[in-house]
């Protein structure tokens, strides 16, 4: 027998985190783990448009460390889980800062804001970044209500839009697009 996707658990507005304590589907804890969850899509559509084979490893390392990030986000951090749940490391941010470092090596200096674009896999990966902050901010918040939140998730995804930044130069540097100057009105 298959597993069936519907539970109908959900229909009145709530839904279990990690642990069974059930939540009103507008709890931050679900917006936070469901913009990382719309973040992993949006990272996934990068690749598919980058098509790159080194991009596409460090995407596929980045997805599972989404999916890392929003278990433990799913998860009430007051009762006690039963099962093993992945975690996250200071290594994962350096990683995230080598390969920022790596695509900084061949791209141009950046002399002033550039306009998002350049080619559909660039624009992607911006507003991937775009999703990205809003993951972050969404979790700071959770943090300045009380909600418990490791500081390493925050400094995961405030590297993580940084590396889509760049990611996003690097698409556009190795497929020939021109990157356009924001040029301010006077």
């Amino acid at each position: 027998m298959s597993f069936k996707i519907y539970t109908k658990t959900g229909d009145k507005g709530n839904t279990s985190l990690i642990g069974g304590v059930r939540v009103p589907k507008s709890h931050i804890r679900i917006e936070s783990y469901g913009t990382v969850d719309e973040l992993n899509s949006f990272i996934g559509m990068v690749n598919d448009l980058a098509a790159n084979e080194k991009i596409s490893g460090w995407l596929r390392e980045i997805q599972d460390r989404l999916f890392t990030l929003g278990s433990a986000l799913a998860t009430n951090p007051d009762k006690e889980v039963k099962m093993k749940l992945p975690d996250l490391h200071d290594a994962d941010v350096k990683w995230l800062e080598d390969r920022i470092d790596e695509m900084n090596e061949v791209l141009p200096e950046m002399r002033s804001f550039i306009l998002p674009g350049g080619n559909l896999a660039s624009s992607t990966c911006h507003v991937a970044r775009c999703v990205c902050r809003r993951a972050e901010r969404l979790c700071v918040n959770m943090h300045e209500h009380g909600e418990y939140m490791p500081d390493l998730i925050i400094q995961y995804l405030n590297r993580l839009s940084d590396f889509l930044f760049v990611l996003a130069r690097y698409i556009g540097h190795i497929n020939g697009a021109e990157e356009i100057p924001w040029r301010a009105r006077v």
